[in-house]
């Protein structure tokens, strides 16, 4: 892959619980600022820091339109584009770490 890849995330709160989804260049700084609550008020206010799905992407242009096409999904949609990689809703932030 050339360059930086970029990545498509989902934050929650619980399993089935609040949904957040973003794009970002640098994954693990990221879902480190949502933890440490460094962010938007809906994430501060919800609490979101659960990293429960993410996908790398080449191309900047691709990442942004897939955000803005899932963010306008059906939410039980988006409930099993999670559960199709993540069916336990595990914090997938630990494994970045490795």
């Amino acid at each position: 892959m050339m360059g930086h890849p970029y990545w498509l995330y989902n934050m929650a709160n619980k399993q089935n619980g609040t949904l957040y989804v973003g794009t970002t260049k640098n994954l693990i700084e990221r879902v480190a600022a949502h933890k440490e609550d460094r962010g938007s008020a809906f994430v501060k206010k919800h609490q979101l820091k659960r990293l429960v799905f993410h996908r790398e992407y080449s191309d900047y242009m691709q990442v942004r339109a897939e955000e803005v096409r899932i963010k306008k999904w059906r939410r039980v949609w988006k409930l099993e584009l999670i559960e199709a990689i993540n069916p336990d809703w595990q914090d997938l932030y630990i494994d970045l770490k490795k």
